[in-house]
């Protein structure tokens, strides 16, 4: 049975992106060594998801035959996210830093995934995630160098929100110094094109 794979591209700037062309060049290499493995390419430039409001919450919360139009409709957005996210075995995101953070759209993207009853439910002990099996690649692109600093609050949010979900193998790459200078750049983009590779095959 063929794999299948996710990719969330995040950055503002499309395939321009540094970490929509590194994920990008770790899902071809990827699919080198998987010949019939599916890809399904989400890209938040193109497609924004629209971040969650209260009648986007209060559509989840409604019981689908007493929805009005318009909550099914939000209902059924969120539902088709969820629907790729259960069917990957593999998710790529590719993760640019803004302003320390992680995207507005991949945070709304987490709103519509983060759905009680099903990719986690609550139990006697706590939450438990629903997603489980799953492997997640992110790749990190930074203007700074931030990994392993009380500054990079990415990684241990991302690792938060995926293992929330049952998403506990999460491998990050990070290609960072890229706004500290050529050489800088260069160095960071080849030591993380480098890492991809590695863990592609």
């Amino acid at each position: 049975m063929s794999q299948k794979l996710l990719q969330l591209k995040t950055s503002l700037f499309a395939n321009h992106g540094q970490s929509s062309q590194l994920s990008d060049a770790f899902v071809a290499a990827w699919q080198l060594s998987r010949p019939g493995a599916q890809v399904t390419v989400r890209d938040f430039s193109a497609d924004p998801v629209p971040h969650l409001d209260g009648a986007g919450f209060q559509a989840f919360l409604a019981k689908p035959e007493e929805r009005t139009a318009e909550q099914q409709a939000k209902a059924a957005y969120a539902d088709a996210l969820v629907a790729e996210l259960q069917a990957a075995d593999v998710l790529v995101i590719g993760l640019p830093m803004y302003n320390l953070g992680i995207p507005s759209m991949l945070k709304a993207w987490v709103d519509h995934v983060f759905r009680a009853g099903v990719t986690f439910r609550y139990t006697e002990t706590g939450p438990q995630g629903l997603l489980v099996g799953k492997k997640a690649y992110v790749f990190a692109a930074r203007g700074g160098r931030y990994a392993g600093t009380a500054l990079d609050m990415q990684t241990d949010y991302v690792r938060a929100f995926l293992g929330f979900i049952g998403i506990t193998d999460v491998e990050f790459v990070y290609a960072e110094g890229l706004n500290m200078g050529e050489e800088s750049k260069a160095a960071g983009l080849a030591g993380a094109r480098a890492e991809l590779t590695r863990i592609a095959a």
